[in-house]
């Protein structure tokens, strides 16, 4: 017998079409422009914000490739704004150690 809790999928489906808005928005994109740069209609990304419908698994890895995260990256609900940080992390990853301190040392000075 196949279980689950429908409010727990409910629950899913409100964070995933709330997410890709939130994202949308950050990128400063239209739903119209990211349904045509995605290579649908105008409607497509309208269907998922209003619940209306979910993107299938493939389209869910392009709408994580648009926003340039990974789908870890769109599922951690701590991290406002995924975009930003991995443009961050991927600056912090040239940088050679004694940078890499100092730059911790300010963001624990930062955090206090």
């Amino acid at each position: 017998m196949l279980y689950y809790d429908i409010e727990v999928i409910y629950l899913y489906e409100d964070f995933v079409k709330n997410r890709i808005t939130q994202l949308r928005i950050q990128k400063g994109v239209s739903e119209y422009q990211m349904g045509y740069d995605l290579g649908h209609s105008r409607g497509y990304v309208y269907n998922i914000s209003s619940g209306k419908s979910l993107p299938p698994m493939s389209e869910f890895f392009a709408i994580c490739e648009y926003f340039g995260i990974t789908p870890a990256e769109f599922f951690d609900d701590k991290n406002s704004n995924p975009a930003l940080v991995q443009k961050a992390l991927n600056g912090l990853k040239k940088l050679d150690d004694s940078d890499l301190l100092l730059v911790l040392d300010l963001i624990n000075r930062m955090l206090k």
